[in-house]
């Protein structure tokens, strides 16, 4: 017998609740079709299971009915659905493997892969508190959707898809040497302390993390202001943690597309281009970020040479300081 945890009785205290329906069995009890069924799973990221598998809980059944439910209005049709399902599905693969990672990290030795007796305490330390833990994900989820519906209403007009925004890029200062004198795990600590202090300065200073990208994160804000503050603590909260390499920052202020999460456009283009022109531990921004900030005296703007940057032409850079 198997020293570790059993698998099936695993699998129903994560999904919490038995495993009672084949596929078919979970379509026909949800009173939906099959195309729709199979374009949700799909949408949602779940593997194929045969057809006479039991893998199916009640929630399965709930999900798929509530989903299929949603009553059609002229935005809300089948496709809008499963794009929703996709945001959903992808979201939470990479949440459920960071936490695992990071529950499975905290109860083993680094240098060991976990045995069946850490592989037991990991099962039941999830029965104690996923109950706990489920209500902050929906918390966290709504949060983040009234800041994303107030930013929203604060900097969309009525009929323009593009808005005026600051965004920056700041990135690790000689990430690839640094990465060859450390073994897997202490990389992975690294970036997850480095994005960790980033969403940290993000978050308090107003800003949205866009995402991260392992040695780099992109980050936007509503005003020039808030972008210039935000990046220039990033560079400061770095510069203190003796842990994070240096990193380096470059920002731009003017027209983007968010769509889908990210953003798009030329503005976060030249972003990109200042960053990679940054010295370590300096911020670079560009002509239309400088102009918002120039009569604010909380900031020190120094021009330097204008740079040719790939794809936009010669561009002005300027040095950005506190006073």
């Amino acid at each position: 017998m198997s020293d570790l945890p059993d698998p099936r009785r695993l699998e129903e205290l994560l999904l919490g609740g038995e495993l009672r329906y084949t596929s078919l069995d979970a379509i026909q009890a949800a009173g939906v079709s099959e195309d729709f069924a199979r374009r949700l799973w799909r949408a949602l990221g779940f593997p194929h299971v045969p057809d006479d598998v039991v893998a199916f809980t009640e929630g399965d059944v709930a999900a798929l009915a509530g989903v299929a439910g949603l009553r059609p209005t002229g935005v809300v049709d089948e496709e809008i659905k499963l794009r929703m399902a996709r945001a959903v599905g992808q979201t939470m693969a990479r949440l459920a493997k960071w936490q695992v990672d990071i529950l499975v990290e905290a109860m083993t030795d680094p240098l060991e892969a976990p045995d069946p007796e850490t592989l037991r305490a990991v099962t039941a330390n999830a029965e104690t508190h996923l109950a706990e833990l489920e209500p902050l994900i929906t918390h966290a989820w709504r949060r983040q959707l009234a800041a994303a519906g107030a930013r929203l209403l604060a900097a969309r007009g009525a009929e323009e898809l593009q808005t005026r925004a600051a965004v920056g890029f700041a990135d690790l200062v000689a990430f690839t040497r640094t990465s060859r004198d450390l073994d897997e795990r202490e990389l992975a600590r690294l970036v997850e302390r480095f994005e960790e202090t980033a969403s940290d300065v993000v978050a308090e200073h107003g800003g949205r993390l866009v995402k991260t990208l392992g040695d780099e994160v992109l980050f936007s804000a509503d005003t020039a202001r808030t972008g210039a503050e935000i990046g220039l603590a990033v560079a400061e909260a770095v510069r203190e943690d003796e842990g994070i390499p240096d990193v380096r920052v470059g920002m731009a202020y003017g027209p983007v597309l968010p769509l889908r999460g990210d953003v798009f456009g030329t503005t976060v283009n030249l972003a990109s281009r200042l960053t990679t022109m940054a010295r370590p531990g300096t911020a670079l921004v560009d002509a239309g970020l400088a102009a918002e900030l120039r009569d604010d005296a909380a900031y020190e703007l120094t021009r330097i040479t204008r740079r040719r940057a790939h794809g936009l032409g010669m561009i002005q850079p300027y040095v950005l300081r506190r006073r």
